[in-house]
């Protein structure tokens, strides 16, 4: 039985804590990237794991295999959409922007007689988009300045990702080292079952991702909206980031579909609401529920503060941290056994 703390233990403790608060405080960035990557480490081991299942003849891949080959997988499935399915779009993009201070006019005719923005001062909006296409070089210069330290950051996420997947059961044993040996086999019972729901988590995910990226391929084939395979990978894609991703993709198909017609905005608009019907009240009860084991309104307040505390990649990784704090607080706050008394010899069961 340990030993209570004294006056002065207590003191040393919380300045210890406070202490370890603060520094947490001044490298939050580091710390959410380090918190981000070891969450993914974890969320992507049952992906690992059965790639590490597959046997050609009598050859099977360790899991440093494994991780190549998803990496090798993940990297030509990017090369093979961004050179067959976003070049195209790309290469219109420039022809577009260049030709930009002749069309814009007609544009802004067309948009004219729209009645919602009759009222709306175009003319300035008219010039600032040609100001803008008249100095698009500096543009992109301070776009790729203010993303380059975002992108050192995905770059150093994946590293630690990868190291984790790779490294993580010395690490995983060195945390549970500093913890009792009593409570030790609880605490590891408690984090594996947080780790199997992490990981029904990235299958829902991936479900939902699937279906909204399929469904809206065959729809904008179906309307005809340029780029009808691109944008339906990328909405599919976006989906990844809680609602957030979908609203910038639905804008980015909006801006697409509104250089053609605007009934084809209407019928993009129309399947997206329809779709986020479906989506609520059937998809995600039966899908995502089902694999997380957590309310609807829990998952609602897990993407708010994950998105105010750290934006985009908090509400990614939102969900799966409320699962872990879920299981937890399930195992140590509702179900405590160190609050029951054991039964004494001769009592019944």
């Amino acid at each position: 039985m340990s030993k209570p703390l004294g006056p002065r233990g207590i003191v040393l403790f919380a300045f210890g804590v406070a202490l370890a608060l603060y520094f947490t405080w001044l490298l939050h960035d580091v710390v959410v990237v380090i918190y981000v990557s070891a969450l993914f480490a974890v969320v992507l081991m049952p992906l690992v794991r059965g790639v590490m299942k597959l046997h050609i003849g009598r050859w099977h891949p360790g899991r440093g295999m494994a991780v190549f080959l998803i990496l090798l997988l993940s990297v030509g499935s990017l090369t093979v959409f961004f050179v067959f399915a976003l070049a195209p779009a790309f290469a219109d993009l420039r022809q577009f922007i260049s030709q930009l201070p002749q069309r814009g006019p007609v544009f802004f005719n067309r948009l004219q007689h729209l009645p919602v923005v009759r009222d709306l001062d175009l003319a300035a909006l008219q010039e600032k988009i040609e100001g803008i296409a008249g100095n698009f070089a500096s543009y992109m210069v301070k776009f790729a300045t203010d993303w380059a330290g975002a992108l050192a950051r995905v770059i150093a996420g994946i590293v630690l990702t990868v190291y984790f997947i790779l490294e993580g059961d010395e690490a995983y044993r060195w945390f549970l080292s500093l913890f009792p040996l009593e409570r030790r086999l609880r605490l590891n019972q408690t984090l594996e079952q947080a780790a199997n729901r992490m990981g029904r988590w990235l299958l829902g995910q991936a479900t939902l991702m699937l279906i909204l990226g399929a469904s809206s391929t065959v729809v904008f084939a179906l309307l005809h909206v340029r780029y009808a395979y691109a944008l339906g990978v990328i909405m599919g894609l976006f989906n990844l980031v809680p609602v957030a991703g979908a609203l910038v993709s639905v804008t980015l198909v909006v801006i697409v579909a509104a250089l053609d017609s605007w009934g084809r905005v209407a019928g993009v608009l129309i399947f997206y609401f329809i779709y986020v019907q479906i989506e609520n009240t059937w998809l995600i009860p039966r899908i995502m529920r089902t694999q997380v084991d957590l309310a609807g309104v829990t998952i609602l307040i897990a993407l708010l503060i994950g998105s105010a505390l750290a934006g985009v990649i908090g509400a990614m990784v939102a969900v799966p941290t409320a699962v872990l704090i879920a299981v937890i607080l399930n195992e140590y706050a509702v179900h405590d056994d160190n609050l029951i008394e054991p039964p004494t010899l001769g009592s019944p069961p």
